[in-house]
C-alpha cells in the first residue's frame, strides 16, 4: 500500500463520514431531532468538510486526476510547469490506494502517454509515451524507433529553441515521428549518446520512452512498466507556468494531447 495522497483523502473521508455520521446516529438512538444549527463544533467541521473531500477523493480516484510536469523528458509535448489531467478509467477502473483494478476497459495503445508508478520505486509517478505493446520487439538504433523490425517513419522539422531541465535544449533536431498513425514531435541530438539494442515486451508489460530522447529516463535504461503499475492516460493541459518568462503560458492551455 502506499501512503500517497489518495490514502490520507480516503481517511479524511471516512473520519468526517464517521464523526458525522456517528453523531447523526447518537440522536437517533436517543429520539432526539437533528438541529445542524446546535451541533458541536468538531461534527460541524465534519459535516461541512465530509462531502467536499468526498467528491474530491471519487473524482481524484475515478474520473481524473491533476499532475504537474517536473522534467523535460517530454519535450516538446510537454513542457516544466505545464499541468495536465489523467484520465483514471482510461484503462479500466482500480480501486484507490491498493490499486487494484476490478473492471477491465481499454488497455493502452502504442502512442498513449501515460502516467504510471516508476517500478523501481512506486512512490513517484513518471510520464512517458508508450512505444512497445505486450509481445512487441522493439528496437533503437540511430535516434530511430524500430517497432517488430519495421523503421518508426521521421521527417525533419527543423531545429528547436526552447530550455528544459534547466538546461537549453536549443539545437536539438525536432522531428515528426509517425509511431504507427500517432504523430508527435521528438527531440532528438545527433552527437548524443544513448543506449541502443532490441527490446522483447514481455506479456503485461509496456516499453514506454520519452519525447525528448537524449533527455529521458525511460524503458531503455530501467526496462518494461508492469500493467498494474499504470495509473492513467494524459490527455489535456490545463494550466501551465511559463519558468522562462515567469507567466502563465496561455498558449499551451486547452491542449489536447496526442
Amino acid at each position: 500500500m502506499d501512503y500517497d495522497f489518495s490514502f490520507f483523502l480516503l481517511v479524511a473521508t471516512v473520519v468526517t463520514g464517521v464523526i458525522w455520521g456517528g453523531y447523526v446516529a447518537y440522536l437517533k438512538s436517543k429520539g432526539k431531532p437533528y438541529d445542524a444549527e446546535n451541533e458541536p463544533w468538531l461534527v460541524e467541521y465534519a459535516h461541512s468538510f465530509f462531502p467536499v473531500v468526498l467528491i474530491v477523493f471519487l473524482l481524484r480516484s475515478f474520473i481524473a486526476e491533476p499532475f504537474r510536469i517536473p522534467s523535460a523528458s517530454m519535450m516538446p509535448t510537454l513542457l516544466i510547469g505545464d499541468f495536465i489531467l489523467v484520465n483514471k478509467f482510461a484503462y479500466g477502473i482500480r480501486l484507490p490506494v491498493i490499486n487494484k483494478k476490478v473492471i477491465d476497459l481499454n488497455e493502452p495503445r502504442r502512442g498513449d502517454i501515460v502516467v504510471f508508478r516508476f517500478p523501481k520505486d512506486p512512490t513517484v509517478d513518471y510520464i512517458k509515451r508508450v512505444i512497445g505493446l505486450p509481445g512487441d520487439r522493439i528496437g533503437y538504433f540511430n535516434k530511430t524507433v524500430f517497432v517488430n523490425d519495421m523503421p518508426v517513419a521521421q521527417k525533419p522539422v527543423g531545429i528547436y529553441e526552447g530550455f528544459g531541465q534547466g538546461q537549453d535544449m536549443s539545437g536539438a533536431v525536432e522531428l515528426n515521428e509517425d509511431l504507427t498513425g500517432v504523430e508527435h514531435k521528438i527531440l532528438v541530438r545527433q552527437e548524443a549518446p544513448s543506449v541502443e539494442g532490441v527490446f522483447v515486451v514481455p506479456p503485461g508489460h509496456y516499453f514506454v520512452m520519452g519525447d525528448n530522447r537524449d533527455n529521458s529516463n525511460d524503458s531503455r535504461y530501467w526496462g518494461m512498466v508492469p500493467e498494474q503499475n499504470l495509473v492513467g492516460k494524459a490527455f489535456f493541459i490545463w494550466m501551465s507556468w511559463d519558468w522562462q518568462h515567469k507567466g502563465v503560458g496561455f498558449d499551451r492551455i486547452g491542449t489536447a494531447l496526442k
